[in-house]
């Protein structure tokens, strides 16, 4: 299962049924899970660990150090989870001892050719970043997110779980859940309603999500005011668009 041109440092651990490609180089440090295939011209860095039944195209480069120009070599990490999907020519680099020492990335994602993720970026599960996009430093995505093609986000942005971005969006405050966003810079235009019927989420769940919406920015209110109109309404789904709101440091867009 490993082709005879790939180079596997021996101080490498590959679980049962790895297959890995034509000239890969898997350095030192290296944990990869059960079931994963790694496919030709790739480059893994460690320390990086990586889980179970992932698909690394060719040309990947993952878990190099970062390209932050206060990085000193420091032992930092890389993790990722299980049944992701990492095309061509993507990038994923490790932390810095300025934040955790750790870039991490959940399950189950779908990041297309030529995704960037830089150091201490922190993914979450089912998130699709699509061609292109670029994660700058710090920057925390959540489940469920869809970043479209092109779309780049400033360091330590916070994108919260359901959102969505338009194709070429330029993203410089966070974007709380649920929110579609498009521009440069990207401003909210409505809510991720298609993506949250695909999720189960009722009828009813949806209109109050609407109505959250229009509260937060339709309506001429003051976030604070906003948020105390939405927990007046006692609706749970609410609570991580509130909670993501209320502590929120770059500001939400607006």
């Amino acid at each position: 299962m490993i082709h005879e041109t790939a180079i596997i440092d021996a101080n490498a651990r590959l679980g049962s049924n790895v297959a890995i490609g034509p000239y890969s180089i898997v350095g030192p440090d290296v944990v990869i899970g059960d079931d994963c295939w790694i496919g030709p011209h790739v480059v893994i860095k460690g320390p990086t660990v990586i889980g179970k039944g992932n698909k690394i195209f060719q040309f990947a480069s993952v878990g190099e150090d970062c390209q932050d120009k206060k990085y000193n070599g420091e032992p930092t990490r890389l993790e990722i989870g299980d049944h992701n999907v990492i095309r061509e020519c993507v990038t994923i680099h490790r932390g810095t001892v300025q934040d955790q020492s750790l870039t991490r990335i959940g399950s189950h994602n779908l990041l297309m050719a030529y995704v960037h993720v830089a150091h201490d970026c922190m993914v979450g599960d089912n998130v699709i970043l699509a061609n292109n996009t670029t994660l700058a430093g710090h920057v925390h995505v959540g489940d469920w997110a869809i970043l479209g093609g092109f779309t780049g986000v400033h360091q330590f942005c916070h994108i919260g779980a359901h959102a969505f971005t338009a194709v070429n969006s330029v993203v410089v405050q966070d974007i709380p859940p649920y929110i579609m966003a498009q521009g440069h810079n990207a401003v909210p235009r409505t809510i991720n309603s298609e993506g949250l019927k695909r999720r189960g989420f009722s009828k009813e769940q949806v209109m109050t999500i609407k109505r959250a919406f229009k509260t937060l920015y339709r309506k001429g209110l003051t976030v604070d005011e906003a948020v105390a109109e939405m927990e007046g309404w006692q609706a749970p789904e609410l609570a991580d668009l509130i909670r993501f709101v209320q502590t929120s440091s770059r500001g939400i867009i607006r």
